[in-house]
């Protein structure tokens, strides 16, 4: 019965774990080459999503890199992924992630904070080492 809800349906039910899951399954894969977060509204929240849009434009205008010059998803422009564990923990409608993985051998972790859209969970930002998506694109 599931199987003939209507996708934005579907995706409501999902957990934030189930969500985060489904975004990096595939950083596994030998020779992956990362998913295409520049379909932001995909992966991130509305806020998000429109200043890495604002940033893309006024990045191609001046003829520059964008503000995330690599992959925000595993920190990095290269990776070789292994090791992955994801944790999550929900309260209503936020949530947050810790996704640790060895890159080339080196331990990282990230913690990604989630909120439910109407479209299911979206990420609010991506915190790691190198700083946050919100602090790069000055979102308060």
């Amino acid at each position: 019965m599931l199987a003939t809800l209507p996708v934005a349906a579907h995706a409501q039910a999902q957990s934030a774990q189930a969500f985060l899951e489904q975004v990096y399954a595939p950083y596994g894969t030998k020779g992956y080459n990362g998913q295409d977060y520049h379909q932001a509204d995909r992966f991130f929240e509305p806020a998000l999503v429109r200043a890495m849009a604002r940033d893309d434009a006024l990045a191609e205008k001046n003829g520059v890199p964008p503000t995330v010059n690599g992959d925000p998803f595993v920190d990095a422009q290269d990776w070789e992924i292994s090791g992955l564990s994801i944790q999550t923990t929900e309260s209503g409608e936020q949530a947050t992630g810790i996704v640790s993985f060895e890159n080339f051998k080196r331990k990282k972790t990230l913690t990604i904070e989630l909120v439910k859209t109407p479209a299911g969970w979206r990420i609010s930002d991506i915190a790691g080492a190198g700083g946050s998506l919100r602090a790069l694109y000055r979102i308060k």
